[in-house]
């Protein structure tokens, strides 16, 4: 097996819990927690001290138990009671609230802890508490159920070995995600077959990166040598996703509990402090040193009257033997102690009590709450912690996702256009719509003979480069497809613009009916199915911003299709009409369309065995693997020639115009993070009233920092933002005040990356300091072009 690198911190799971097959390494026994899932932060034990000890962190309730101790210690003017009993009184409705919160914990993790999970033991199927799992178990899921813990995907009821799941609870995406059965194992779909597997899993320790995963299976046929087969982030199933569309599937226990990723990515659960409490500690500091100042002079005073004789010792109040013979020290202490009680109710202790039950009842009310009851789910908001009510009433800032957010996650197919002439399914002419409409042309000369072929690679490509998978309909088979209506097909991807364009294209003539053994099916405009092999798949992702596919057509040419965004497309490219597919992918854009470009290349059966090679050796790697990955994509990713473009429309959410400017007549700023190209993102942003039509727009993108330096870009706009606010002192609250100038900032990821990136001497302070100068001083930001990560940094 490729990579016998040095592979720290690994685990070797048995699958099944057998015995080491023979041949196999020396069997450690390593030990894995079992699958419970805890959430509470106290137990029936540990309560009461824990609980006591985070509330004496409280500076109000440790100030409150000194007096109460030094009122029991020495001779006060007051009752120790006085001090006793509302600070007991405080502490208990306390712990009574945090108490219950924590109940309310326990409660829900009983319910996940005791949920059945069906296990394959014996080659029989076992219902067990979801608890009892152990790593190395075979588990059964079936369609609609969540996954009990993190698994290895061995078979699937479906004849290719995928599955489909939607991660909503992990990552907030409703698609559904494609995830593909180990080779070897894909075939096995009983219990028994998949009792009989012998195999091992190697596999990193658990870390909470939902999106990586490495590690390799090796199975063990026989006495032979084992078939190592790498495993990657699309075999592993995440605990709290829910399996879509497929009857059921098996799979191997890998991480379990509390180290499941979903576990791994929970917030500690220390005690939440909101901004008052935190300001109520200031003020109580202050208070303190008052207090303890006014006893000072009070004692020092108190020892300056006495100094005068007779005034120590009246003849009303004699002082007795033990008096006489103490320790002047020891007196002046007591004294200050004594003057510390008496002056104490400068802190009242009433307002605590009546913070907390003040809190306790406010998340009532947001739980009673009509306007947030949802229709659809049938659920009102859930309050998980009373300690930050107050909070919501002070946001300055908030931070969205446009796709899904903003708009719909709703794709329409508007439009392609293909080597400068534009499609489009349904033309409007003189009122009347023209169905499957062949097209428009931009430029006069119509598609030649080569244009001819060009248009049919670009359908093919559309129809062969994605991850759409065809939802089953046994009703239809191969040899009825044909006298089957075209839009039968149902298509679901965890892409929805990958749907709009299979759709978009089956209107004008080209329907993908499926992936079958490994051989994708193309109805064409003669209504003849061509068929093609599919080879590799390149799959897409945030940084190359592209997704490639190599297949092999029945006349045996190999061809890569690739499509992906036109900053990552054009440069890669060697021919084609560059500037007619640019300027209208440009034109789409200002429209707030989104747009993809599309481009091909073809390979001798000599280079396809070379990329063949490149990607196994790659692929194996244990260490590293997706960097190198990445490096043998970008060197089989070039020299493309150009297809054409699309455009696809992501409708608006409803109200999401009135809400941002709800938000910023409210004095709050909204910054829009995406990954979409700048000029479709800032007409969305138009369109959303997150850019007015006064607003001044600020741009800090790569185009700009290429005209000038980054140093003399930030400088500029610096002293654009701080010449304003200096002439007219700005109040923070008048979002829309008419009188000032709104500014909004544009940033791209390239530029980010630059500004975030540590200087030559070390230092990354300074352009920083600026940038977050400026943007604090905008009224609405939009990030565009972001990376996941980078969504993180700002």
């Amino acid at each position: 097996c490729a990579g016998e690198e040095n592979w720290v911190d690994s685990r070797t799971i048995y699958v099944g819990h057998r015995e080491p097959p023979p041949g196999a390494e020396a069997y450690i026994p390593q030990r894995f927690p079992d699958n419970r899932i805890v959430s509470a932060k106290y137990t029936f034990w540990n309560f009461i001290p824990k609980n006591l000890f985070e509330q004496f962190r409280r500076i109000a309730n440790f100030y409150f138990l000194i007096i109460f101790l030094v009122q029991l210690i020495i001779d006060t003017p007051t009752s120790p009671v006085t001090s006793g009993l509302p600070l007991l009184f405080v502490i208990t409705v306390t712990a009574i609230k945090q108490g219950y919160e924590d109940w309310l914990r326990h409660k829900a993790d009983n319910a996940i802890n005791q949920c059945p999970v069906h296990f394959i033991q014996h080659g029989k199927l076992v219902r067990k508490q979801s608890r009892k799992l152990r790593v190395g178990d075979i588990v059964m899921v079936k369609e609609d159920e969540t996954f009990p813990c993190d698994l290895i995907f061995l078979s699937s009821s479906r004849g290719d070995g995928t599955c489909f799941v939607t991660t909503a609870s992990l990552d907030g995406e409703s698609s559904h995600k494609t995830y593909y059965a180990v080779q070897d194992t894909k075939a096995f779909h009983n219990e028994q077959e998949i009792d009989a597997l012998h195999a091992t899993i190697e596999c990193e320790q658990p870390q909470p990166d939902l999106y990586k995963f490495v590690g390799r299976i090796n199975v063990y046929h026989d006495r032979n040598e084992p078939i190592a087969r790498p495993l990657g982030s699309e075999n592993l199933l995440l605990r709290g996703a829910t399996l879509k569309n497929t009857e059921k599937i098996f799979g191997v226990a890998i991480y379990t509990g509390m180290e499941t990723k979903m576990a791994l990515n929970y917030q500690s659960k220390s005690q939440k402090r909101s901004a008052v409490e935190k300001s109520m500690n200031v003020f109580l500091i202050v208070y303190l040193c008052i207090l303890v100042s006014k006893a000072l002079i009070n004692t020092v005073l108190k020892y300056a009257w006495q100094s005068v004789p007779f005034r120590d010792e009246p003849w009303y109040n004699q002082k007795t033997e033990p008096e006489k013979k103490r320790n002047l020290f020891l007196q002046a202490f007591t004294d200050f102690l004594a003057f510390m009680v008496l002056f104490n109710y400068i802190i009242p202790v009433s307002m605590y009590v009546t913070v907390e039950m003040q809190k306790f009842l406010g998340s009532y009310f947001i739980a009673w709450d009509e306007e947030m009851f949802d229709e659809s789910t049938g659920e009102g908001p859930l309050v998980n912690t009373s300690d930050l009510n107050e909070e919501l009433g002070q946001i300055e800032y908030i931070f969205t996702d446009k796709t899904g957010t903003l708009t719909e996650n709703n794709m329409e197919f508007v439009e392609c256009c293909i080597e400068g002439h534009v499609y489009v399914p349904h033309v409007v002419c003189n009122g009347q719509i023209l169905h499957d409409c062949t097209g428009i042309d931009m430029i006069d000369s119509s598609p030649g003979g080569s244009g001819k072929e060009r248009e049919e690679l670009f359908f093919r490509a559309i129809c062969l480069c994605h991850t759409v998978q065809v939802k089953d309909d046994d009703s239809i088979d191969g040899l009825k497809k044909n006298q089957v209506p075209r839009k039968s097909c149902i298509y679901i991807s965890s892409s929805p613009d990958e749907v709009a364009l299979v759709e978009g294209v089956q209107r004008l003539g080209y329907t993908y009916l499926r992936l079958k053994d490994n051989y994708m099916e193309i109805l064409n405009r003669e209504n003849n199915i061509e068929k093609f092999e599919l080879l590799e798949v390149f799959s897409f992702d945030s940084v190359r911003r592209r997704m490639s596919v190599i297949v092999k057509s029945s006349t045996g040419d190999i061809f890569l299709f690739c499509k992906g965004a036109d900053s990552s497309i054009f440069p890669r490219v060697k021919e084609g009409k560059i500037d007619q597919v640019r300027s209208r992918v440009e034109r789409n854009a200002v429209e707030g369309l989104r747009t993809l470009c599309v481009a091909y290349k073809k390979l001798t059966a000599e280079e396809y065995r070379n990329v063949q090679k490149l990607l196994q050796t790659a692929k194996l790697a244990l260490q590293d693997r997706d960097k190198k990955l990445a490096e043998v994509y970008e060197k089989i990713e070039r020299d493309f020639i150009l297809l054409g473009a699309t455009a696809v429309e992501d409708r608006l959410q409803e109200k999401a115009a009135d809400t941002i400017e709800a938000l910023q007549k409210a004095g709050i700023k909204v910054w829009v993070l995406t990954g979409d190209k700048m000029e479709t993102a800032a007409a969305t942003c138009y369109a959303c009233k997150l850019f007015r039509r006064n607003t001044q727009i600020l741009e800090l993108t790569t185009k700009k920092i290429e005209e000038q330096s980054l140093h003399d870009v930030l400088f500029d706009l610096n002293k654009t933002v701080i010449r304003q606010n200096g002439s007219l002192t700005r109040d923070t609250f008048s979002g829309l005040s008419t009188d000032t100038q709104d500014y909004g900032l544009i940033i791209d990821g390239a530029a980010l990356s630059l500004i975030m990136k540590p200087r030559h001497d070390g230092s990354s302070g300074n352009y920083r300091e600026i940038f977050l100068n400026i943007c604090r001083n905008c009224s609405a930001v939009l990030c565009c072009r972001m990376a996941p990560l980078q969504k993180a940094q700002v």
